[in-house]
């Protein structure tokens, strides 16, 4: 299997490129906007243009893996045009390219549980209503729209996975990077919410597990899959569970203000991708005992 991880410089692209070869022996490519680093199988891409033509050109995939884009919700917020490039039109040139050049290539995109915003009941399966509550959610829904698009119109596989609250090493923001960096310097920290906000974690390596059911048994006919551990943990529990692993004792305070664009609970219904495979072998505790370990020795 000769697989292009698109973004593979990024938190899950660098994961998905190293686990992809290592544990399941695929030919592995690359292609991002990093400027210093070489490498025989190593495509740099016009962080302001990308043209994906000259790729699709040059080499045969079976399948790619898009793990490109932008990936946070304030931001999107403030530049929505930056958020839209990066997570809907560039993904439409993508499949263009690929529509061109290699139509019997499989696509993969990294979509994200923002398009379903807050959720009537939980857990929330891939039936259910989707509503975002920012540009980001709805850009990401905007492009599984265009996955649907270019599996129906031109008879590329495609496949949309909405991945939950994702971490592990490698992760330098959101929720357990703010908890640490406040950590070394106060002794109380201070987060957003009430702490009684809920998510479905999912440990980095876990995730790639699931991609890579997916690419081994998925239907790519547009369809979306919930990438989650099917666990509701609220934000308090997170916290507490990560802080075992620190020295002495830290205080939480909590300061009741959420942040705009951010949903209250999630916990998502696994069933589609357990049916493809996918077993979570990382608790909570393992995976933040291990992004600890990570964090600290940076």
């Amino acid at each position: 299997m000769k697989v292009l991880v698109i973004g593979s410089k990024g938190f899950i692209g660098s994961a998905a490129t190293r686990l992809l070869q290592q544990k399941y022996q695929y030919e592995v490519w690359e292609a991002d906007v990093v400027v210093d680093y070489t490498g025989e199988r190593y495509f740099l891409i016009d962080a302001s243009n990308a043209d994906f033509h000259s790729i699709f050109r040059t080499e045969q995939f079976d399948a790619v893996l898009n793990c490109s884009g932008a990936a946070h919700v304030g931001d999107s917020l403030v530049n929505p045009l930056r958020d839209f490039v990066l997570n809907t039109y560039n993904v439409f040139k993508l499949l263009d390219a690929i529509r061109i050049f290699q139509p019997h290539c499989r696509f993969i995109n990294l979509s994200s549980a923002a398009v379903y915003g807050n959720p009537q009941s939980l857990p929330v399966s891939e039936f259910q209503l989707v509503n975002p509550v920012s540009p980001y959610g709805l850009h990401k829904l905007q492009t599984e729209s265009i996955l649907k698009e270019f599996s129906q119109y031109f008879n590329i596989g495609t496949c949309s996975l909405r991945i939950f609250s994702a971490y592990g090493p490698g992760l330098k923001k959101q929720l357990f990077w703010d908890i640490y960096q406040k950590a070394k310097r106060f002794e109380v920290i201070e987060l957003f919410g009430t702490g009684k906000e809920s998510r479905d974690f999912i440990y980095i390596d876990d995730l790639i597990d699931a991609i890579f059911c997916c690419i081994d048994k998925a239907d790519f006919n547009g369809e979306v899959i919930n990438i989650a551990n099917g666990k509701e943990i609220d934000i308090e529990t997170a916290v507490t569970t990560f802080l075992v692993n620190f020295p002495g004792t830290k205080e939480i305070y909590f300061t009741n203000n959420s942040k705009a664009g951010d949903p209250l609970h999630w916990k998502a219904d696994i069933s589609k991708i357990q049916s493809m495979g996918y077993k979570p072998l990382f608790s909570l505790e393992r995976g933040l005992a291990n992004y600890y370990n990570w964090v600290t020795n940076l």
